[in-house]
């Protein structure tokens, strides 16, 4: 087989280039924001309030690391240009630097043996174990465009009843650093979800009428089956907390933005911005902090120069 020098002067797909610059721009380590200024708000967080959000983190973990070892490798196979490969390269860097984010926030505010209890907990909580089993099977025997969905979903959906908790507290003036962290984990997913909708759009218009409308009757069933699983979840998670309604619009929420993503409508039609709990959506918004005045880099990384993608990002 012959093989390939990557030409960058060569254009197979405007949009390749341009994500791999707000990409790159927007490149953070976890290191920057210092987590451990959080522990006064921590301490004052009663112990059921501290559980719930090691899961959440935890959870996050769990799914990224899933994301970085399989997903990403699963996405490359079957990239429609080198230059996709390059982005994807990129989108597992990132995927590997979110999962030590996570690492990163339990030890700053843990113990040695709260660490370990969380991490037993999420490697063998059954409703964890069901999303990354599902998205898996996927990764290891999907088609391409099963791969796209499953990508797609897992970080445009799955992990959004685990980024509520930091944002709710934000949205209070609470654990502002390690809220900054899920921010920039947002921020990227941001990116990445626009850019596999994308890619995967470019297959699905490649296919008869009759396989798009089998492949769309899969997709949906095989949504409902992970929101079925979500759902029960954020249930056994959160219902202490007294947010559970509110973390199911959140996850509805961004289950409509990721199929607007792929091209198609969206599926839930109580679930736009102005449902969401307000809270949340003010700890999305509130501007971010920088913590090092001197190289000008921290939680606000380059915030103001690589902003989220927005479906207008695609037109030329």
């Amino acid at each position: 087989m012959l093989n390939k020098t990557m030409n960058w002067q060569l254009i197979e797909d405007e949009l390749d280039e341009y994500v791999w610059d707000k990409a790159t721009a927007q490149f953070w380590l976890d290191t920057r924001v210092p987590v451990s200024n959080d522990l006064l708000d921590w301490r004052k967080l009663s112990d059921m309030e501290k559980e719930v959000v090691k899961k959440a983190v935890g959870g996050l973990a769990l799914l990224d690391t899933l994301q970085s070892e399989e997903g990403l490798y699963a996405l490359k196979k079957n990239a429609r240009t080198l230059k996709e490969r390059a982005v994807l390269s990129n989108f597992t860097f990132m995927e590997s630097i979110h999962a030590k984010t996570y690492g990163t926030i339990l030890i700053s505010l843990n113990t040695f043996k709260d660490i370990e209890e969380i991490y037993t907990w999420m490697n063998n909580d059954r409703r964890m174990q069901f999303k990354a089993k599902k998205i898996n099977e996927f990764y290891q025997n999907g088609t391409p465009m099963q791969v796209k969905v499953a990508s797609v979903f897992l970080e445009g959906i799955l992990y959004y009843s685990n980024f509520f908790i930091p944002l709710w507290y934000r949205g209070q003036n609470k654990l502002a650093n390690l809220a900054e962290l899920i921010k920039l984990v947002i921020r990227d997913e941001s990116v990445h979800g626009t850019y596999l909708g994308y890619k995967f759009r470019q297959d699905f218009n490649e296919l008869s009428i009759t396989e798009q409308e089998n492949f769309t009757n899969w997709m949906y069933s095989f949504l409902e089956e992970l929101l079925d699983n979500e759902f029960a979840y954020t249930e056994e998670v959160y219902s202490e907390i007294g947010l559970v309604e509110d973390i199911k619009t959140f996850v509805k929420y961004n289950a409509n933005k990721s199929l607007q993503n792929m091209g198609f409508d969206i599926y839930f039609k109580d679930a736009s911005a102005n449902d969401v709990n307000p809270i949340v959506m003010n700890g999305i918004s509130i501007e971010t902090a920088n913590h090092d005045f001197f190289s000008q880099v921290g939680a606000g990384y380059l915030m103001g120069e690589a902003e989220e993608m927005l479906n207008d990002d695609y037109i030329f």
